[in-house]
């Protein structure tokens, strides 16, 4: 098949007949301004491609990877729309890496959230301007004007001469049609498609076992390998002590030392693990750009965050809040942490790699970008990326998991065994390897001062305390990682006199992105201490809350919908059916361009929190797929309420004391609420749905217990705390 990556130098109106020539197929070029970062801000062009088959069906290639969040039967149903194309026809495929793909500001990468807003218009206009051509192709073929012709699903019609025929049958000619400029989009108000909750398209694949993962990937000659590290960074290995008994262990093919690890390459991977799992091998001092301390606590480094002097570089201010505060007769201070968090995907990491006659190297792997990929994969293995081909993967979960963290990917090393061995390899991270050499949500602190009022507060500082993913693998400064300070600034309350800052300091452990990021943390301290001024105020949270929304007719409106939706707000313990005590916690939130109002209920069962339902009320501003962001909502309160009651990743001497899920505890089918969601669609911009749902949860959560027992939480997991 030929290589269908635009070269940038070529005019935007590609030869698509010279794409995929004698193949009867349209492919369909459509460029959009954005920012490249790599040319020094000038606009660039990004291409989609999307190509009509003689049998009436389409392909779409996706800048975006599928890892469940529904990425793929959305933008079919965008595309579809404006094609007049039934979504269900469009089959879409992860693009391969080239700069054409690079839609979020000269960049591609599946994160963020960002997926569907940032490509939304881009889509609808690929699937009008294919529908322009197809209409026009019809319209020559048939001598009339294009104004005459119209379409159904799938189906171009010529009513005055009762002329129809299926869009396959002009794939051919509309290949050679002009790609139109300015296409009419369709009004809403004529929707098929979009906003319906139609179902997800690989809903059968995956519940078959027909879709394929990167741990599926088979090719011929293919061998398996298991590795194991060195207990932390910055270790590896001087020798295999019992060398030549592992060697001699059935299937096997060979046993390498790597850097900070040792593989064994063998026929099957069960054959693999267990002969590497037998090796006794010996450590030592060895090279990494980020080494773990031998003496590394998680409990001592709380500690020295929580000793971190302030105030920090400011993020955000509003009014005079030192002044304000340093004048108040009433100040409230209070310190909150959150643990290091694993991942737990689904699917560990795993890479097959692939050196070819002719010196390219094709790797399968999970990935949330390519091109990042590709030029990493084009270090390790000292060949020219464009020599390299990614074929990305579904993915079998992700949470930002797969994005490119140093000594986080079994890539390097399935690119240095299929070299050593001239055969494809396979590395296959065990679970136990894999939360190794996870990259954490970091553990973080926030320092709050807060005066209060009749009225509520009336100055408020905070320190956020810690490092950040994206100033780590990004370069972004202090004050300018977002991924530090987000949800403890740009809050909508009207809180006159402000600060936030961001105190920075490293973290020794590998750390990276986690679902919603810095939120999933900050809006837990933010919303807690908010409840704290609530109660020196003397005011009910809720109400505080809608008070504080005065100028925000959209989060009044939120706020409103989800106390609607739960039926009411109780601000008060209230006995349940059966003589049960409850309470309720209520939270916003304001990420990844959306916005969001939780309450949540709770009761104590043995001195253990127990959370009943959630409500969750989400404005996206603009939607897609109804049925798919409940799902996302849904999803997304699973693992809020997860991290609330149990999860922390412990360090000790520098190694993490969980290996697996026996001692690192995740929420179980038991332990999961009712979740009720309500969509409300603001017409404001399109924001993000798969991580908004998650950020409110937790602080809902310690809010009902606050309410309920009157001790406040602020370190999670609820799980440390007897409330018996």
């Amino acid at each position: 098949m030929k290589d269908l990556t635009p070269d940038p130098n070529r005019p935007l109106n590609v030869s698509r007949r010279g794409f995929l020539a004698g193949t009867g197929a349209l492919v369909l070029s459509v460029s959009l301004p954005t920012r490249n970062a790599r040319a020094q801000g000038e606009a660039a062009p990004v291409d989609a491609y999307l190509a009509l088959n003689t049998d009436g069906t389409a392909t779409l290639q996706s800048p975006f990877i599928e890892g469940g969040q529904g990425v793929f039967s959305a933008l079919a149903q965008i595309v579809g729309e404006e094609l007049d194309l039934e979504p269900s026809q469009i089959a879409v495929e992860c693009a391969p890496p080239g700069d054409a793909y690079k839609t979020i500001d000269g960049a591609r990468f599946t994160g963020g959230s960002l997926s569907i807003r940032s490509s939304y218009t881009l889509m609808r206009t690929l699937g009008a301007s294919a529908r322009t051509m197809l209409v026009q192709a019809a319209a020559d073929a048939w001598g009339v004007e294009a104004g005459e012709v119209t379409t159904e699903p799938g189906t171009i019609l010529h009513e005055a001469s009762g002329r129809q025929a299926g869009f396959g049958d002009f794939a051919e000619a509309a290949m050679d049609m002009p790609v139109p400029t300015g296409v009419s989009l369709r009004d809403p108000v004529e929707f098929r498609w979009i906003r319906q909750p139609l179902p997800r398209y690989d809903v059968r694949s995956k519940s078959t076992g027909q879709a394929e993962y990167s741990i599926d990937v088979q090719i011929d000659g293919l061998l398996n390998a298991a590795v194991r590290h060195a207990p932390r960074l910055g270790l590896t290995p001087s020798s295999v002590e019992n060398l030549d008994e592992v060697e001699a262990m059935r299937g096997v093919h060979s046993v390498h030392m790597l850097d900070g690890a040792v593989a064994v390459v063998a026929d099957k991977f069960w054959q693999a693990r267990r002969a590497v799992e037998s090796a006794k091998i010996a450590w030592e001092a060895g090279d990494s750009n980020y080494p773990m301390p031998a003496d590394f606590s998680s409990t001592e480094f709380r500690d020295v965050l929580r000793a971190e002097a302030g105030p920090g570089v400011e993020v955000e201010a509003e009014g005079d809040a030192p002044q304000a505060l340093e004048n108040a007769e009433t100040v409230i201070e209070a310190e909150y942490d959150a643990p290091f968090l694993v991942h737990g995907q689904l699917e560990p990491p795993s890479t097959t790699a692939r050196f070819n006659k002719d010196g390219t190297l094709d790797l399968w792997l999970p990935n949330q970008a390519p091109e990042m990929f590709q030029g990493a994969a084009a270090g390790a293995a000292g060949i020219p990326a464009e020599n390299i081909r990614i074929h990305s993967q579904l993915l079998g979960g992700f949470f930002g998991r797969h994005f490119l963290y140093a000594d986080a990917s079994p890539f390097p090393q399935a690119i240095q065994l299929a070299r050593a061995t001239g055969r494809p390899v396979k590395v296959l991270w065990t679970r136990e390897e894999e939360f190794l050499r996870d990259a954490n949500r970091p553990m973080a602190v926030a320092r709050f001062r807060g005066a209060v009022d009749a009225n509520g507060p009336a100055a408020l500082a905070i320190e956020a305390v810690g490092e950040a993913p994206i100033g780590r693998w990004y370069g972004a400064s202090p004050g300018q990682d977002g991924s530090a300070h987000e949800g403890l600034s740009g809050k909508p309350y009207a809180i006159g006199n402000r600060r936030v800052g961001h105190v920075f300091v490293q973290n020794p452990a590998m750390i990276g992105f986690w679902r919603s990021v810095g939120h999933s943390m900050n809006d837990f301290f933010y919303e807690s201490f908010l409840d704290e001024l609530a109660e020196a105020a003397g005011r009910d949270p809720f109400e505080m809350r809608h008070d504080l929304l005065e100028g925000s007719n959209r989060h009044r409106t939120l706020l409103e919908t989800v106390a609607d939706l739960s039926g009411g707000w109780q601000g008060t313990a209230f006995d349940a059916e059966g003589g049960e005590r409850r309470a309720r916690g209520v939270a916003m939130a304001s990420p990844f361009g959306s916005e969001t109002a939780t309450i949540a209920e709770v009761s104590l069962d043995g001195g253990a929190v127990r959370v009943h339902q959630v409500w969750v009320a989400i404005d996206p501003g603009q939607i897609v797929n109804p049925a798919v962001i409940e799902a996302q909502v849904q999803s997304a309160v699973a693992l809020g309420v997860s991290q609330t009651l149990v999860e922390e990743l412990v360090y000790d001497d520098g190694e993490p004391q969980a290996r697996n899920f026996d001692l690192y505890p995740i929420l179980r089918p038991d332990q999961m609420p009712e979740v009720h969601v309500r969509i409300v669609e603001s017409g404001a911009t399109m924001g993000g749905v798969g991580e908004p749902g998650l950020p409110g949860v937790a602080p809902a959560i310690v809010n009902a217990v606050a309410n309920l027992t009157g001790q406040r939480v602020r370190s999670l997991p609820l799980s440390k705390y007897d409330f018996g």
